[in-house]
């Protein structure tokens, strides 16, 4: 819940709508920076895949959590849980779909 306070205060929480644009926009640098990903992508198998697989669960994570039509940030984490994991790529996909589910 949102706490009164000053116009110089930040606020203490986060709805829906916000959490859905702050990974949005996580996304689109994701987006600019998968091929940096993919070349750190040497261990445990090299297949420079990582950034790749990671920017395809996002989108799929957004494209589903965009349906939710949710205020809370619990729900719409939940949400980005259920699309993340459904559309995960590869490992990191799987992994990442997991911080999803710590939020929700």
């Amino acid at each position: 819940m949102s706490q009164s306070s000053s116009p110089h205060q930040a606020s203490k929480s986060l709805n829906g709508a916000e959490l859905f644009s702050m990974f949005s926009a996580a996304t689109k640098a994701l987006r600019r920076h998968a091929d940096v990903v993919n070349r750190l992508n040497v261990y445990p198998v090299p297949d420079g895949d990582t950034g790749t697989n990671m920017l395809l669960t996002m989108e799929r994570m957004l494209d589903s959590a965009s349906r939710a039509r949710t205020a809370s940030a619990s729900q719409m984490a939940n949400a980005m849980w259920d699309g993340a994991l459904r559309g995960s790529g590869g490992n990191s996909g799987v992994i990442l779909a997991q911080l999803f589910k710590g939020m929700s």
